[in-house]
């Protein structure tokens, strides 16, 4: 079954020891005009603070998961989604602890674009919470990157989706695409249930009436050849760790391995010819190396 009007929603935010931003988060999440009926925040610092936040902002809808161990994104929604599921919810609201919707009517906007298009999951436009006519992330269709709202056009847009940063999402649609894959930690853990997603036939989309807004993601995007293609280099050591590590894994699985090739000659690009980089690149094999043999070691 499609999203439907008739959906118990619950909504689920992953927090990790940033509460001043959480409650911007839960705020907007708990003022919907469609109704949510569970507030789930998964707390992977299992601070007080948090419990409290959660008691003072959701009441009788909260429901607080603190967590000893550090899940990452992918394991804190994956326990999240779970729950959902557990206290019978018919449909999954993705949220997380720097971003927020932009206002009280996005829930009910992603409805009613899901109603009239007969989908399973649909996703708000993601876009920089400190230039909202930005997007957060820019978007490559084919060779074209697309980096502002207004490139993306009005009504539906078929096929893609954020599925963390708002993201709503059916129970039915999860018995096909399941949940989060927690070896994957952070980074890369999107674009693996992306993939799910696009394998399952399931009707999904992005919604552009409606927004989530989230700290700009761009900057770790490197152009080369002039612009026309680009590749990640994020900003730490950890988070190219991981980044790199589970883009090998991906890159492995079915659905993704048609990009290997490009995958190659945009990095050896990047470290060999534009920056000169040699241990870059040796760094980048490595971790993409145990990434395809699914070795998730950690730093």
């Amino acid at each position: 079954m499609a999203l439907s009007s008739s959906d118990r929603v619950a909504a689920v935010i992953v927090t990790h020891q940033r509460v001043e931003m959480l409650r911007a988060s839960l705020s907007v999440v708990a003022s919907q005009t469609r109704p949510v009926e569970w507030i789930i925040v998964v707390d992977n610092g299992c601070e007080d603070a948090v419990a409290s936040l959660v008691a003072e902002i959701c009441g009788s809808r909260g429901v607080y998961l603190p967590s000893r161990t550090n899940l990452g994104g992918a394991g804190g929604f994956a326990y999240g989604f779970l729950t959902a599921l557990a206290l019978g919810a018919d449909a999954i609201w993705c949220a997380d602890d720097d971003g927020q919707p932009e206002d009280s009517h996005v829930l009910a906007s992603l409805y009613d674009c899901a109603i009239e298009h007969g989908l399973d999951e649909v996703s708000p436009v993601v876009v920089d919470k400190a230039a909202p006519a930005r997007l957060a992330f820019p978007l490559r269709r084919g060779l074209t990157w697309r980096r502002t709202r207004a490139e993306l056009g009005t009504g539906f847009l078929p096929g893609i989706a954020s599925l963390f940063n708002g993201a709503l999402i059916s129970a039915t649609a999860m018995e096909k695409i399941g949940v989060p894959d927690y070896r994957l930690f952070i980074r890369g853990d999107e674009v693996e249930y992306h993939r799910r997603l696009v394998r399952s036939g399931l009707a999904f989309g992005t919604c552009l009436t409606c927004t989530y807004l989230h700290p700009n993601g761009s900057d770790e995007f490197k152009p080369i050849l002039g612009g026309r293609m680009h590749t990640q280099y994020p900003s730490s050591e950890s988070k190219r760790f991981f980044t790199y590590r589970n883009r090998g894994y991906l890159m492995n699985q079915p659905g993704m391995r048609k990009l290997l090739p490009q995958e190659y000659a945009r990095f050896a690009w990047f470290f060999l010819v534009q920056e000169r980089d040699m241990a870059g690149f040796k760094e980048w094999l490595r971790l993409h190396r145990m990434g395809r043999n699914e070795r998730f070691e950690r730093p």
